[in-house]
């Protein structure tokens, strides 16, 4: 049995038609995306919910066992290798719960948006191809691809081509960047259309790519 998790959640002052869930990376929780929904809204027009969840404890192989809350287990350096498959699966269908609520609640399944970066944003990226209803898009950040080498096989028809905002520091140390490319590459042959920006930054997030988040929030939402 798949447990559910425990979420931020933010909603806006009338009644939402969007919900963007939006998952953090390896080591935080879901508090740390949280001041940023009101710089996103506040650009927005159309009203919408934000989730945050967070990720279960375990223990990562990388930081010798260390217990934090990840979204998988990393055991290299080399993010494609010795990929933690049980992690992401169970990962992506705890996802697909907070995806179910959503569209439960009355939100229709093309005004979500999964968002994530780091581990969140390949949570994002597995879940979102596979999903059997179409998705409103995916915010990809700082991110890669996981498990591709079956990503052609398992994504589902009605998000071959999912709209994919991408963004990427160029000064990366964790997820290099020729790693995010080399998915974004894979992304397209997939027939995903990918909005891709590298920035001047390290692993993070900068107030550039916050204002072309809200910008491509805006058109995908509009859609």
């Amino acid at each position: 049995m798949i447990d559910a998790l425990s979420v931020v959640e933010i909603n806006p002052a009338v009644a939402h038609k969007a919900t963007v869930i939006w998952l953090h990376g390896l080591g935080a929780d879901g508090h740390d995306f949280e001041p940023i929904a009101p710089h996103l809204q506040s650009q927005l027009s159309t009203p919408i919910r934000f989730v945050f969840p967070h990720a279960p404890h375990r223990p990562i192989t990388i930081n010798g066992g260390y217990i934090m809350r990840a979204w998988y287990d990393i055991a290299v350096t080399n993010l494609y290798h010795e990929e933690d498959s049980k992690g992401i699966h169970e990962s992506a269908s705890q996802l697909n719960i907070l995806i179910q609520r959503e569209i439960h609640s009355g939100i229709d399944a093309r005004h979500i948006v999964l968002a994530g970066l780091s581990q969140g944003g390949a949570i994002a990226l597995h879940t979102g191809l596979r999903y059997p209803q179409r998705l409103a898009g995916i915010l990809a950040l700082s991110t890669y691809l996981p498990l591709a080498a079956t990503a052609a096989a398992e994504v589902h028809p009605a998000n071959r081509d999912i709209p994919i905002f991408m963004g990427h520091g160029d000064e990366d140390p964790i997820v290099p960047l020729p790693h995010a490319l080399k998915s974004k590459q894979l992304l397209q042959e997939l027939g995903c259309p990918v909005e891709w920006h590298s920035y001047g930054m390290p692993h993070s997030l900068c107030d550039e790519e916050v204002g072309d988040m809200a910008a491509w929030l805006a058109r995908t939402l509009r859609a």
